[in-house]
């Protein structure tokens, strides 16, 4: 998969941004109040999160209100399809494509629905976690459970980034333990807090969950009902590598680095290991002016040569990662065609 860019983004946008910032100014093609619909419904998830950092410097850049509205998916999906002057944008990550790869309804093919924008971070916090009391601390020895002939029952939300890191094990034990993956169950369920309670309650043995929202429950004494410990830490170690040292509460990223590739390994197809790096972007309206594309693309490469906002995103343990709406678009175009062999794998 490609690799991360936002630095070489940076210095060739940066010579432009040099002489572009007065100009920006001076246009003025969006006007007025700026709504940006997220896709999820939690206002202290690392969608909003995410998108709050960028909407202010947005805000600042083009001299508008930006402001962030956590909708959910089929409403942020219906805002958008309401506007295309740049007035309503959607911010989202990975689950906007998988979703549709899933089959899940109300989510249509963001590819050729919609116009696919700038992507702007990453969270290289998406997890996988087990009771601290539980025989299994990594998912390698889940799978080796699973193909026991050992249930293993995995907490997700399907159709979004924890139920491709489900597909991912299931693929790995098809691989390893072939005709034992209906060992590996999924309970379907909703918010983290849900999945966090049927960990406590033992009605899961694994659970998707965060660095972000789950630390906390890693610092806990093995014999608390609601100690965790990690499993496994989906990112590329690339991309975790980039995280601040100190990591994330009392977990350093060298301790982080020990849950990822190529410390832990789910096997993508017997050579390679799979990795997920969790993206956020902005998504348009199918028929936004492509000068608003290219104003909205300026003002983020101004943003980003400033320096200011990588600052920001490390601080709450995200990596900045800045691709212009073309090039973002075909890049998780090749992403998605990459995990849906995976789905397909698996059905």
């Amino acid at each position: 998969m490609k690799g991360l860019m936002f630095g070489v983004h940076l210095a060739v946008c940066g010579l432009a941004a040099v002489t572009a910032t007065q100009a920006l100014a001076q246009e003025k093609l969006i006007k007025g109040n700026v709504r940006v619909v997220i896709g999820s419904t939690s206002t202290g998830g690392d969608t909003y999160q995410n998108a709050s950092i960028i909407a202010e410097e947005l805000a600042k850049k083009l001299g508008v209100n930006v402001k962030v509205d956590a909708v959910g998916t089929s409403a942020a999906f219906r805002a958008l399809a309401r506007g295309a002057n740049g007035n309503t944008l959607m911010f989202f990550h990975d689950q906007s494509y998988l979703g549709n790869l899933y089959g899940i309804r109300g989510y249509d093919d963001i590819f050729t629905e919609y116009k696919v924008g700038p992507m702007v971070s990453i969270n290289p916090g998406d997890a996988f976690l087990t009771p601290k009391n539980s025989p299994y601390q990594t998912v390698e020895d889940i799978i080796d459970a699973v193909g026991q002939d050992k249930q293993v029952r995995v907490a997700i939300q399907p159709g979004g980034v924890s139920e491709i890191g489900y597909s991912a094990l299931k693929n790995a034990v098809i691989l390893t333990h072939p005709d034992k993956e209906g060992n590996l169950v999924a309970v379907n369920t909703g918010s983290q807090a849900d999945k966090n309670q049927l960990l406590f309650d033992g009605q899961a043995d694994l659970i998707h969950g965060s660095v972000q929202a789950n630390e906390q429950y890693t610092r806990l004494p093995a014999n608390d009902q609601k100690a965790m410990s990690f499993a496994w830490l989906m990112a590329r170690q690339g991309t975790l590598a980039q995280a601040n040292e100190e990591g994330f509460g009392e977990t350093n990223r060298e301790a982080l680095l020990g849950f990822a590739e190529p410390n832990i390994s789910v096997t993508l197809n017997g050579r390679d290991s799979f990795t997920f790096d969790k993206e956020f972007f902005f998504i348009y309206n199918k028929n936004i002016k492509p000068e608003i594309v290219g104003y909205i693309d300026q003002a983020l490469a101004e943003i980003y040569a400033e320096g200011q906002v990588q600052q920001s995103f490390k601080q709450n343990f995200f990596i900045p990662n800045f691709m212009p709406a073309a090039e973002s678009e075909q890049y998780l175009k090749e992403k998605a065609g990459q995990y849906k062999k995976i789905i397909q794998a698996i059905q």
